[in-house]
């Protein structure tokens, strides 16, 4: 199986069936199941997450009553900065 890994260094291509230790080609099978797995897993909720989003808006949009008026509220800065003696 051949594997492509970005980093910050760029793109390495590698062969997994070359791994001559079997434990660590067992390993390496195993991480890349588990990473699939993972990424299918991450996309499944972040299609959930914007459905139940869509919806949420959908009903918020159809709910005038639902609207809260913001008062504009004063500012005040803060010094963070200052190192205390």
């Amino acid at each position: 199986m051949i594997i492509s890994i970005k980093n910050e260094d760029g793109e390495a291509v590698y062969d997994v069936s070359k791994i001559k230790d079997d434990q660590k080609r067992a390993g390496a099978n195993v991480s890349i199941s588990k990473i699939g797995t993972l990424n299918v897993l991450t996309e499944a909720l972040n299609y959930a997450s914007q459905g139940h989003q869509s919806n949420l808006e959908t009903v918020l949009r159809e709910s005038p009553e639902a609207i809260v008026e913001q008062e504009e509220e004063e500012v005040v800065a803060v010094d963070t900065d200052s190192e205390e003696s």
